[in-house]
């Protein structure tokens, strides 16, 4: 089966005047479909420039990333942004919902921003989903209006409304409790297994990693031995 992902020799480098910080060196990473990945480590070994790197948020400063046989490195800014739609889903730590629009209309969104789809099927699809995730008598509440783990939980919808190939997690459940934290892993782990989509989430919670099928440990910017 063919990989989703394809990450080869990543480098990433920052220049802040006679300053030169190296994040990421020489990082390869492949994704296959279905496959639950967790990379480990601490604030500042580089986690989130390479979620960012992979989803197409961010370019590195030398190596490539491929995307279902795509480099994205030879896109422009728009068609990046047409590939995420189409393939990818991101989870944050901290939502990044719209404040403004209830819980079905952030879910919507992802499929309003494509071309040609009626509002009431996007609607339709984000109500569905809201329902898989214990929502669906929360369809019409804000996000101020609900609690952090609801919120997760229509941040969840949202990065799998468009049925993705990939899910890039940052931190998911970093600013829940335990209990919270198990519930929404749960959720995730069972709506990525019945849409059959692979799962890369960064954390520094161990205990959470050790549920994923392979677990990566992110060191200074570089893999070592976990």
């Amino acid at each position: 089966m063919s990989p989703i992902l394809v990450a080869n020799n990543i480098n990433k480098t920052y220049d802040e005047g006679k300053i030169r910080t190296q994040v990421l060196t020489g990082l390869d990473l492949t994704i296959h479909p279905g496959e639950r990945i967790a990379i480990v480590g601490t604030s500042g070994s580089g986690k989130s420039t390479l979620l960012h790197i992979l989803g197409g948020l961010d370019t590195p400063s030398s190596g490539e990333v491929w995307l279902h046989d795509k480099c994205l490195n030879n896109m422009n800014e728009t068609q990046r942004g047409e590939m995420r739609n189409k393939h990818l889903g991101f989870i944050y730590q901290f939502h990044h919902l719209l404040a403004e629009f209830t819980a079905v209309e952030n879910v919507a969104m992802p499929l309003l921003m494509r071309p040609k789809v009626p509002t009431e099927q996007a609607r339709l699809q984000a109500t569905e989903l809201l329902e898989k995730v214990g929502l669906g008598h929360r369809l019409d509440h804000r996000p101020g209006e609900l609690s952090g783990g609801e919120r997760q939980r229509v941040a969840i919808a949202r990065a799998l409304v468009t049925k993705p190939s990939l899910v890039l997690a940052d931190e998911p459940t970093g600013n829940l409790d335990y209990d919270n934290a198990q519930s929404v892993f749960g959720l995730l782990s069972e709506l990525q297994e019945t849409l059959q989509t692979a799962l890369l989430m960064v954390t520094h919670d161990r205990n959470l990693a050790a549920l994923a099928d392979r677990q990566l440990l992110l060191r200074s910017g570089q893999w070592e031995q976990y």
